[in-house]
């Protein structure tokens, strides 16, 4: 099969010949048909995010295809079939504690690593070899819309962090980082999952106008000083005081300001996930004053991805008409464009922009 592969960090993607994938017990192959390519995935590459992520190999986060076969253990899945490739692939032995790889893109620690050296391979190739349950199915899929559903893998993550904010209909929501891609993403879901009110806090005009536009009275936004107390009042002031709970997807670049004038415009008795890069790369740490969560009944949680049942929830959303993905402006390259494709997707990094591979 045709791939992309990633050598050494920093090096290019070289497109070779990779044997095809053979199917083992609880596993399914699937020809790509489309592979969305994080607006951070040339940060991968080159190493800058120090991801753990043994060389040589594949990369591409998730995927949109067609079964071409599957294990003795599948019930459902027929050969044909659309399906997401969730490139969540969590450890069967661990069920309390699961080892996760990010396949195609990085590892969790030693147990994820192990994971990784079997599934091994992302979606930047005509195949790949996934876990029956990571074989999401899709429905009827119109061929030309397939890079569009690609979407879901970049709404999953904000979306496993709207589920641990257990949001509620008719709740006010704060999305810290709210103009970045997964950000923005986040306000679209929010509203889809029928929250009343989301602040939009940021810094880029343009993009909280864009908000504004395409989202109406719904959506209120904010324009950061980096003034944290002046900050933290606008926020709480754009939540008519009242703010349910607050979502942070900052990624690695961003200071630990902006985090904290989020986290204190919550209202007593509310919830924070927080589920960015803020600190990864180094940094002072995000600190919290202990009195405040304490007397304030504050719940303070880390979310990392989603769970499992996840996918196929929010492609319920999609089906019912409560999300759409016409949001999304999709630019497509061939595999043979795989270098190219990844450099278009760090220069038009932003809401709703969506770079694909289709094999």
């Amino acid at each position: 099969m045709k791939s992309a592969v990633l050598k050494m960090f920093g090096e290019s993607l070289q497109i070779e010949n990779l044997p095809d994938p053979v199917l083992g017990s609880g596993e399914v192959i699937v020809d790509v048909m489309a592979a969305p390519i994080l607006s951070y995935m040339k940060e991968v590459i080159s190493g800058e995010r120090q991801y753990l992520f043994d060389l040589p190999q594949v990369p591409g986060a998730g995927a949109v295809g067609r079964v071409r076969a599957v294990g003795p253990d599948s019930t459902r899945l027929s050969v044909g079939d659309w399906v997401l490739c969730d490139p969540t692939v969590r450890s069967r032995d661990g069920a309390l504690i699961p080892d996760i790889t990010l396949q195609g893109l990085s590892a969790r620690g030693e147990g994820g690593l192990k994971l990784q050296k079997h599934f091994r391979h992302g979606s930047f190739a005509e195949q790949m070899r996934i876990p029956t349950e990571n074989a999401i199915p899709l429905g009827s899929v119109n061929e030309a819309d397939v890079a569009r559903w690609c979407a879901v893998s970049i709404l999953l993550v904000p979306y496993g962090g709207l589920l641990a904010a257990n949001l509620q209909p008719g709740e006010t929501v704060l999305v810290s980082g709210a103009t970045g891609n997964f950000g923005s993403a986040c306000v679209a879901l929010a509203l889809a999952m029928g929250a009343g009110c989301v602040v939009a806090p940021g810094r880029n005009e343009l993009a909280l106008e864009d908000l504004s536009r395409r989202f109406g009275p719904r959506v209120r936004t904010v324009r950061l000083s980096g003034r944290e107390d002046k900050d933290c009042t606008n926020m709480q002031k754009a939540g008519s005081g009242s703010i349910d709970c607050v979502l942070d997807i900052l990624p690695p670049s961003a200071s630990t300001k902006p985090v904290r004038a989020a986290v204190m415009s919550v209202r007593p008795y509310g919830r924070v996930v927080l589920m960015g890069g803020v600190g990864m790369l180094g940094g002072p740490d995000l600190e919290i004053p202990y009195p405040w969560i304490m007397r304030n009944c504050i719940t303070i949680r880390g979310q990392w991805m989603y769970p499992m049942e996840a996918p196929s929830k929010l492609i319920s959303l999609v089906r019912a008409g409560l999300l759409s993905l016409n949001q999304f402006e999709v630019s497509t390259f061939s595999l043979d464009q795989a270098n190219e494709a990844v450099e278009h997707a760090a220069a038009n990094a932003g809401p709703f922009r969506m770079t694909v591979i289709q094999p």
